[in-house]
Formats: C-alpha cells, sequence, structure tokens
C-alpha cells in the first residue's frame, strides 16, 4: 500500500475523529486484511464504550485532527457569542446541514451549530430533532473543550453555557 501523508499521531494523544468527536489513541497495530498487512490506529472513545480502528494512512484523508489549540477554543466561543443565524428553509434541509457541520469535526461549525439551535426559557421550545442536534453538537464541543483545557467535562459545559447565557440581555421592567 502506497503512503500518504500522515500525521504524527502517538499513543496516548486526544484526537478528533470527524464523525464520534473526541478519543484517545490506545494503540499502533498490525492487522491483515485480504492479505494485505495495515498499521492501524486504535482509538478509544471511554464516553460512547466503542474503539475505532483507523488505518494510519488513512488518517489525513477522513479528517481525523489533533486537538484545537486553545486560541481554536476562543474562537469557538466568540462564535457561540455572536447572534444566532435563523435561516428561513425548511426544517429537514436545516437539519441536515446542521448534522454536517456536527460530523465535519470542525470545532467552529460545531459552535455555530450549538449558537444557532440554543434556546433560552424564554423562547419557543425545540422540536425532539432539534434538541437531539443541539444536544449533540454540545457534547462534541464540550468533550474538546474538557480535553484541550485539562479533561473536566462538567466545568467546560458550564463554561459554555455561560457563554451562551452572556449574550442573553436581561430585560429590565420600567415603572
Amino acid at each position: 500500500m502506497t503512503k500518504s501523508k500522515k500525521l504524527d499521531f502517538r499513543t496516548g494523544e486526544f484526537v478528533v475523529y470527524p464523525a464520534h468527536g473526541v478519543g484517545q489513541i490506545t494503540d499502533v497495530e498490525e492487522q491483515e486484511v485480504a492479505g494485505v498487512t495495515l498499521e492501524l490506529f486504535v482509538i478509544s472513545f471511554e464516553k460512547d464504550k466503542m474503539t475505532l480502528r483507523v488505518p494510519t494512512y488513512k488518517a489525513v484523508e477522513i479528517g481525523m485532527r489533533s486537538l484545537s489549540s486553545p486560541n481554536d477554543i476562543l474562537h469557538a466561543m466568540k462564535t457561540l457569542k455572536g447572534k444566532a443565524k435563523v435561516k428561513r428553509a425548511m426544517w429537514s434541509r436545516r437539519a441536515q446541514e446542521y448534522e454536517q457541520k456536527i460530523n465535519s469535526g470542525d470545532l467552529i461549525a460545531i459552535a455555530e451549530v450549538v449558537r444557532d439551535l440554543h434556546r433560552t426559557d424564554d423562547q419557543r421550545e425545540q422540536s425532539y430533532s432539534e434538541r437531539q442536534l443541539y444536544e449533540a453538537a454540545l457534547e462534541r464541543l464540550t468533550r474538546e473543550v474538557a480535553a484541550v483545557e485539562g479533561g473536566d467535562e462538567v466545568a467546560a459545559g458550564t463554561k459554555i453555557v455561560d457563554v451562551l447565557m452572556s449574550r442573553v440581555v436581561p430585560v429590565i421592567a420600567t415603572t
């Protein structure tokens, strides 16, 4: 097999796999498949109780990447503070776009989905599918922020919700 560009991922390192989010490389192993020996990254997704094997030569091509930098996290937080983009397209089309953004593995695109689907208590309720997409995006964002900042998902989730709530301007009643 020809080796295409391969990033220097190491055992023990946290990586982002586009369709599943943050995982940890637990091993690099060789397996024979159809008479061809493949070198594979073994990636563990603890929360999902899932293990994935990715050919090392395909890792970059499929979009596997290292964790975002602290600067990328700051950019994502700025994205969350922005005004939600309300699109007038049919829900099925918007849902498809949101799903693509979530599965892209792009931190900023995921932050856009969280921002656009976030609802405060005084706004209309989300539909079931809206809530599912919102929670999936929020979970991906939270896991990556936690991994970059030291591993506490509860603190990362609180930080994200605080940023989302900071854009809500309180209404002051006048008498």
